[in-house]
């Protein structure tokens, strides 16, 4: 029996040009966590990411933070989905510059129509899969996790990491996009690893910016 530690990606770019890279704020969120984990003495066994930069940058602060981590295995299957590809399928018109309070909560309200839409089959985004082999991509990385011995760290992004909190606790597609919109950066959750289950220990959880000085430091997006 192990633990399966799924963290979300530190603080991206949102509103950028380019949002896959961490920000100087997720780049500090990601050694927090790492530091975290030397107090606690807690190691990990193998490492699982997916192939994104903001993936990839958390990883390397974690590392940074803990002293070092076991070279990552990448896996596709935990890349997230394309937000705007996935608001461009039930709002084909101008998306505006999410550059103020009301436009972000307009994107977020779309990007919650079209994620139900998309697990419904009811559209298809662009340049994307559907749903059922996103969800595949996803259960197939997890299946690789239960085969390796010990405490597995993988590190991917807030789509994966509630539809695989779904499929493991069988959600309706309502509570799994519930739990995508309300993922923090860098957020811990857990699941303890047997041959033949998975069982929920934590979700969502934020040990690391558990002081009143860091709570500026809580992120979402």
């Amino acid at each position: 029996m192990g633990t399966l530690t799924l963290v979300r990606h530190g603080q991206a770019s949102f509103g950028a040009a380019d949002y896959d890279q961490l920000s100087e704020l997720g780049h500090r969120q990601s050694e927090l966590l790492g530091e975290y984990f030397k107090r606690r003495g807690h190691r990990f066994d193998a490492v699982m990411t997916g192939s994104l930069k903001r993936h990839a940058q958390t990883r390397d602060g974690i590392a940074r933070g803990l002293g070092g981590l076991p070279e990552s295995q990448v896996f596709e299957g935990l890349n997230e989905y394309d937000s705007e590809a996935v608001v461009r399928a039930v709002h084909p018109g101008e998306l505006p510059r999410p550059d103020s309070p009301d436009i972000i909560r307009q994107h977020f309200r779309l990007l919650r129509e079209g994620l139900l839409a998309w697990m419904a089959g009811s559209v298809q985004p662009a340049g994307m899969p559907p749903f059922t082999e996103f969800q595949a991509g996803i259960v197939a990385a997890l299946s690789h996790a239960q085969q390796l011995p010990g405490d597995v760290l993988l590190v991917s992004s807030g789509g994966p990491i509630s539809t695989a909190m779904g499929w493991v606790l069988g959600l309706a597609p309502e509570a799994i996009v519930a739990l995508n919109l309300r993922i923090r950066n860098s957020a811990v959750s857990e699941l303890i690893v047997t041959p033949r289950q998975f069982n929920l220990l934590s979700f969502n959880h934020l040990p690391h910016l558990d002081t009143p000085e860091l709570a500026s430091s809580i992120t979402y997006a």
